[in-house]
């Protein structure tokens, strides 16, 4: 199978045992890393068998692609930040963003709609804050281990994102999706639902032996320290990784139906898969 994720801790993490022939059953893997921004244009073009992508990208994608119940990254308290120098309000300035179809700038649609920036630009991830640092943009979007090392940009969180969603909804905050492509059991003799066992058996693997994978989270880490990492992995690697269960569904239907509601997005039904 062909495969594309992130560098981040937590995909490493939980990719580790299936990626290395550590899950029974499974067939070869191979994998591309890139930024979420990346895998989202992959995804829409159909070139991957499973792909991480954004939430808030499925509209574009459930004709290729099936989501499956794990494997992806839906929590509490692990939502985008808006970084500014100092300022609390991003009206009329320009805002850097990590792609236009990203969990992060949907909420960020959501939460500046009154008072939106003059203008918004995508840059890579790890480029956004040392934009707004050097003065390059007024305010960035950030994510993943960005919460935990801001301060040392001396920047200004001037908005939690997934507080602002989490007390608006009560739901979590659901950021990135694992998908199949619909024909994966005629490309690869995988069906979707037995790609999502596999992905299954490669969260608990990870949990179950945690220094397993060390070797591979640090060498793709991008000079992450260590307690970075650490971090990184304890909070976006949590119950909702093994199985979205009720409220993970209800937070993606809830975000994909406001957008919706909004015009952001095209309508869209989630369907719920099992893994068998």
């Amino acid at each position: 199978m062909r495969m594309a994720f992130s560098p981040c801790p937590n995909d490493t993490f939980v990719f580790h045992a299936l990626v290395h022939g550590l899950v029974p059953g499974a067939p070869p893997v191979t994998v591309d890393f890139a930024d979420v921004d990346v895998t989202n244009g992959a995804a829409e073009r159909g070139e991957y068998d499973l792909v991480k992508v954004s939430y808030a990208a499925l509209p574009w994608l459930l004709d290729k692609y099936t989501l499956l119940p794990c494997g992806g990254a839906l929590g509490r308290g692990c939502g985008p930040l808006v970084l500014t120098t100092g300022s609390d309000s991003v009206e009329g300035k320009t805002v850097a963003v990590p792609g236009d179809r990203t969990t992060a700038y949907l909420l960020f649609r959501f939460w500046s709609a009154e008072r939106p920036p003059a203008r918004v630009v995508v840059r890579p991830f790890h480029e956004i804050m040392p934009a707004v640092a050097a003065g390059e943009v007024d305010a960035g979007l950030v994510i993943h281990e960005a919460r935990f090392t801001y301060q040392r940009y001396g920047l200004h969180a001037a908005a939690d994102l997934g507080d602002w969603w989490e007390s608006t909804t009560g739901l979590p905050i659901p950021l990135g999706a694992i998908l199949a492509r619909k024909d994966l059991e005629a490309r690869t003799g995988i069906t979707p639902a037995a790609a999502a066992k596999l992905v299954r058996a490669s969260v608990e693997a990870a949990w179950a032996d945690p220094g397993a994978s060390r070797g591979y989270v640090l060498e793709h880490a991008q000079e992450m320290e260590d307690d970075v990492v650490d971090q990184h992995i304890g909070l976006y690697v949590n119950e909702f990784t093994r199985d979205l269960g009720t409220d993970g569904y209800a937070a993606v239907d809830a975000l994909l139906g406001r957008a919706a509601g909004a015009g952001l997005v095209p309508p869209v039904a989630i369907p719920r898969l099992t893994a068998v």
